[in-house]
């Protein structure tokens, strides 16, 4: 599906751009969730070189800073999951590399990217995989309660509550059976609401 682009021949023009993972397009190499666990790798989010159709398909909504292809893509996912700087500058510079994006500004060091001719043509090439990682994007927007903060809020303190009660120390079979209970409870109870 991706073939052209990862692992595969660029064309005459970009082979000596051809390179193992330079900015890759995993979330997990360096991108974090908001409830950020420290060093870890979360849950892959994207499969590899997604990540640079993700990109290149917001450069083609319009042109923009590394901070906004960030917020973009939290936006994307749903607010649950921002992708670090160290992934999506390497990548922005890839992309230029490859010819598929360019700067068409630069103020204080800040660049403004945009999608050139060539990035267009390989998002055209890509069209089916990009929809299946849109789609894929649009379910996790919907699952994660975007236009609803209050329900963002409340899966956070869940969150926060179990992991802070389980960081208290090694918990007894009664205490165990308890939060077991607790969360099943819940789990009915959201299911029949």
């Amino acid at each position: 599906m991706f073939g052209r682009f990862i692992g595969g021949h660029h064309g005459p023009t970009h082979h000596r751009h051809e390179r193992a993972h330079h900015g890759g397009g995993l979330f997990d190499e360096g991108g974090r969730g908001r409830g950020g666990r420290e060093g870890g790798r979360g849950p892959r989010m994207f499969e590899q070189g997604s990540l640079r159709l993700v990109i290149l398909h917001l450069l083609q909504d319009k042109p923009r800073h590394g901070y906004e292809v960030i917020k973009a893509i939290e936006v994307l996912v749903g607010g649950d999951y921002s992708p670090s700087p160290g992934v999506i500058y390497p990548t922005l510079t890839l992309l230029e590399e490859l010819g598929y994006a360019a700067v068409e500004a630069e103020n204080g060091g800040k660049k403004l990217y945009r999608v050139t001719a060539e990035g267009v043509d390989f998002l055209d090439q890509n069209k089916e995989a990009l929809d299946v990682v849109l789609q894929r994007l649009e379910i996790k927007q919907r699952a994660s309660g975007t236009d609803a903060p209050e329900l963002r809020r409340a899966i956070q303190n869940f969150k926060m509550a179990l992991h802070t009660r389980l960081g208290k120390g090694e918990l007894d079979q009664q205490q165990l059976h308890a939060i077991i209970d607790i969360i099943d409870r819940a789990a009915v109870a959201i299911e029949r609401a």
